[in-house]
């Protein structure tokens, strides 16, 4: 495993920029009436498939991307739900834009700086790996040169697009991968920053505020998969490469950590090819040398198919170099060779292995002529998959003679990369005549701007008191909304409604309980009792654990069928004094260390009936009175 580089970002001439997918809270999808409800596929009620193939665009060409994804046929099946329409199947034209997205995409343009377009244009987007039914993703440019403030200075915000999100892949079965259509559709603003993020760091801090303004709106999705961001990197003499698919903010850093290593290492790897004066050989037929293999892959693969192999002069040594933790130039070798259908490669650099003999390695190299800094790649295959399969690592092979290449990446575990696809270019748009201009010029103005979350942090802590840590974690909870409505209709400490609202609640679902049946209803009248000390703030776990099992209750019943009901502070008073007195020789022998242990039995006695400061300051008197 790699040390984490210590990499000097100014000198690379490091440059990034994000791509943030973002899922809007609608109650229905963009361009139909279905519910934006994210399903288990047991709820599935039937199921369809498509082919899908590349279409040109108005100007007659066909979109790089897209060619590569057409190389490999699949067969794409689809789980739909009761709900499912015609739209979402592709059989029937889009409705028109859904006007609360527009509205909370114009939310956010105010909130970015941005200059909003006179008209949204729905475009249509060729995206044919299989997770649009309709081979394309509709997509509008709603705003541009918008801006957001950091500690490196502003970074650019170029773009803004409302579009549709995309089906979720939920399994793989042979040659056909299987597509959900719950999410396929639920409305989603791609927000695209310029090239003016410097340093990991950078990265982070930059995705964490537009994280931070898109929360701000209130009308955003929460949870795993609403948010996504895709990376863009490249490093001065490398190229630009767009990383897809992130959705742990935690990872971004290491992200763009390992790609700027990723081009630094394929930059040595070119110089060091140059100096050798490497070049890419022929493909050869191979497969009587391996006739008799051990290799259970090779074996297999042979019955029906063939061996290729493909002379690497000068890459000996090179296609086993790291280029990132645990993976090598020959794993971008493989990556492509994948895209044929085929399993992987193997090489002369990581060979005898995988059953293949140090016999069978050095008769394979005497056959294709090379030389000790030479390397050799091998496919086994059918021979229509082996041939595509080789001609790719070749092509990926003359990439590596040139440095670094443009293209998209798919992130793995640990932050990560390796290929996806060829960088899309601007063949895959075209205009999506079903669905009407909308006109948003002057619209805008009318869009109310929300309060940021980091301003509501500090004025929480001016107006309650609160420490920093307790209005961060309030303002980026679930239950910010709960919070004010608390605050806005009851006299209540605000600490204590932060942490039952966050700490709490969180230990309850660790224990299993249903935290999922609490309304807001239920906090404002929880915490409306504790206001009014009809119960004590020490009852309310006891009573949320009972309540959960009793939605349909009110706090008060609940309250009332476990005992926990507020006591005037007479009644208080006299169970203190009851306590002490029936334990007067233990107050004489310890004084007013006695203090502690009756804290224990007064907390018992009085459990969820009393506050504790209140029940401390009692029997504090009631000893020293005992000891007068």
């Amino acid at each position: 495993m790699t040390s984490t580089p210590n990499l000097d970002y100014e000198t690379l001439g490091l440059k990034a920029g994000l791509e943030i997918h973002q899922q809007l809270n609608t109650e229905h999808k963009l361009f139909c009436r279905c519910p934006t409800l994210l399903r288990d596929t047991s709820e599935s009620d039937y199921e369809f498939y498509r082919y899908l193939r590349p279409t040109q665009s108005e100007m007659g060409e066909t979109d790089r991307a897209a060619l590569e994804e057409a190389k490999v046929i699949r067969k794409f099946r689809y789980k739909a739900y009761p709900s499912t329409c015609l739209v979402e199947n592709d059989e029937e034209p889009p409705r028109e834009l859904n006007e609360d997205a527009i509205d909370i995409t114009l939310m956010i343009t105010r909130l970015l700086h941005m200059q909003p377009v006179d008209e949204l244009h729905t475009m249509r987007k060729i995206v044919i790996d299989g997770s649009n039914t309709a081979g394309f993703q509709r997509t509008s440019l709603a705003a541009t040169d918008g801006y957001l403030e950091t500690s490196e200075g502003k970074v650019g915000v170029d773009v803004l697009c409302l579009e549709e999100d995309a089906a979720q892949r939920v399994g793989e079965e042979a040659d056909t991968v299987v597509f959900s259509l719950d999410r396929l559709g639920i409305p989603l603003v791609e927000i695209g920053t310029a090239p003016d993020i410097v340093s990991p760091a950078h990265a982070r801090e930059t995705a964490e505020q537009i994280g931070m303004i898109l929360r701000s709106t209130g009308a955003v999705k929460r949870g795993i998969g609403t948010i996504r961001q895709d990376v863009n990197i490249s490093i001065a003499e490398g190229a630009r490469v767009e990383i897809k698919g992130v959705q742990e903010l935690d990872l971004i850093e290491t992200i763009v950590m390992y790609e700027a290593l990723r081009q630094v290492r394929l930059l040595e790897i070119k110089e060091e090819l140059k100096k050798r004066g490497a070049t890419v050989g022929e493909t050869m037929d191979v497969t009587h040398i391996f006739e008799n293999t051990k290799s259970a892959v090779i074996k297999r693969a042979i019955e029906n198919g063939c061996v290729l192999a493909l002379h690497l002069r000068g890459f000996g040594g090179l296609v086993g170099a790291e280029i990132q933790p645990d993976r090598r130039l020959g794993s971008e070798f493989s990556d492509r060779a994948k895209k044929a259908g085929v399993g992987g490669i193997f090489h002369t650099d990581e060979l005898p292995a995988y059953g293949v003999t140090g016999a069978e390695v050095g008769a394979l190299r005497d056959f294709v002529g090379a030389e000790a800094e030479d390397c050799v790649a091998i496919v086994a295959d059918l021979r229509d998959r082996a041939a595509a399969a080789i001609g790719a690592v070749s092509e990926r092979a003359e990439q590596a003679l040139i440095g670094v290449p443009e293209e998209t990446r798919k992130m793995l575990p640990d932050g990560i990369s390796a290929y996806l696809r060829p960088l899309p270019g601007a063949a895959r748009m075209y205009p999506e005549t079903d669905v009407p201009p909308v006109p948003i010029s002057g619209r805008i103005e009318d869009i109310l701007v929300p309060e940021l979350l980091s301003d509501k942090k500090d004025r929480y802590v001016r107006e309650y008191n609160l420490s920093e840590d307790l209005a961060r974690k309030i303002v980026y909870s679930r239950h910010l909304t709960v919070f004010d409505a608390v605050m806005g209709s009851v006299s209540v400490d605000a600490a204590l409604v932060v942490r039952t609202l966050t700490a709490t609640l969180t230990e309850l679902r660790k224990d299993g309980i249903r935290i999922g049946e609490f309304s807001d209803r239920h906090f404002l009248e929880l915490f409306g009792l504790v206001a009014d000390n009809a119960i004590a703030k020490e009852g309310i776990i006891e009573i949320l654990r009972v309540l959960a099992d009793q939605p349909g209750s009110s706090v008060a019943d609940v309250a009332e069928s476990i005992g926990i009901v507020g006591m005037d502070e007479v009644e208080i008073v006299d169970t203190i004094a009851r306590i002490v007195m029936d334990r007067s020789d233990f107050v004489r022998e310890r004084g007013m260390g006695a203090v502690g242990p009756l804290m224990g039995i007064a907390m018992q006695n009085l459990r969820g009936k009393a506050d504790g400061k209140l029940i401390s300051r009692i029997l504090t008197e009631k000893i020293r009175e005992e000891l007068a």
